[in-house]
């Protein structure tokens, strides 16, 4: 049997509410984690997921195939595109070809791919190596942004905490960051993110910050943003858009590389705290999970 990926995972999809609870958790873990089941072995799979092996052998059968490594055989096949790089651009020229909406979105695409080489090439190793040793030798390394930015504010601190659990969100309620930073002391920092129109609020924070001599980390579209404005280390990113408002897909990339670098450094004592976070969530039920909770009716 030759099928694509797509097919498969759609079948799936459309199939998953009529199957078994352990099934539903095996085609669950399939479709969030692609190519760890391309590559890990049957046994390895079913402990990861909670299943016997049977589920999978099941599972196989129902989709259409004779065995587990024929089932996995296109997961494999489809490994080839974490080599995207090597497969060049002409998917662009293609969508150009897809009328008016293609064309758009091959634009829209091209920009983006733009912003975020451009943001990866200004991330220097010497500025990503202070930026680390600044925030994990800080007692507390505050995290702020305002409006737009602070959603990266937001998912940079939810995962950086467990890489470094001295990582605080600011302002913590509706106030400023300034109410949440009147203990903080030169053994602290700040990390500021905001591109331009550049926030009044995140630009009084950092001025703050330097006069009570705490090291400054900013992640900006400009190394110059305001007068009084001095960090110890800018992060610069592209945020060129076709739209009205900033592209964040740049500022994204770079956060995730420096999560990427936290949790280096961190060792096994960050990965241990990642283990702890997640049972710790399991345990209280924070992820849904097939047979667990009751199925809402279909209309």
């Amino acid at each position: 049997m030759t099928r694509t990926l797509t097919a498969i995972v759609t079948q799936m999809r459309r199939e998953i509410d009529e199957m078994p609870a352990q099934m539903q958790v095996a085609v669950k873990y399939i479709i969030d984690h692609p190519a760890e089941f391309a590559l890990n072995s049957i046994r390895t799979t079913t402990d990861r997921i909670g299943i016997s092996t049977n589920v999978l052998i099941r599972l196989a059968q129902r989709m259409g195939y004779d065995s587990f490594d024929a089932f996995r055989r296109p997961f494999r096949s489809a490994l080839t595109t974490d080599g995207e790089d090597r497969f060049g651009q002409d998917w662009l020229e293609h969508l150009k070809e897809q009328g008016q909406s293609g064309a758009a979105q091959a634009r829209f695409a091209q920009n983006e791919i733009n912003v975020v080489s451009r943001s990866l090439r200004l991330m220097a190793p010497h500025l990503t190596e202070q930026a680390v040793a600044h925030i994990r030798s800080a007692r507390r390394c505050y995290v702020t942004a305002t409006r737009s930015s602070h959603a990266l504010a937001y998912y940079f601190h939810y995962a950086g905490r467990m890489a470094h659990p001295g990582l605080q969100l600011v302002p913590r309620h509706m106030g400023s960051a300034i109410d949440d930073l009147v203990e903080a002391t030169a053994e602290d920092c700040l990390f500021a993110i905001t591109v331009h129109p550049y926030s009044a609020d995140t630009i009084q924070a950092m001025r703050y910050a330097r006069d009570r001599s705490m090291r400054i980390i900013l992640l900006s579209d400009s190394e110059v943003i305001a007068p009084g404005v001095e960090p110890d280390v800018v992060l610069p990113v592209s945020t060129r858009t076709l739209h009205p408002f900033s592209s964040f897909s740049g500022a994204m990339a770079v956060l995730e590389c420096l999560l990427g670098h936290l949790f280096d450094a961190g060792g096994e004592t960050a990965r241990e705290r990642v283990d702890a976070y997640q049972k710790a969530r399991e345990d209280t039920g924070a992820y849904w999970r097939p047979g667990v909770l009751p199925k809402l009716r279909k209309p």
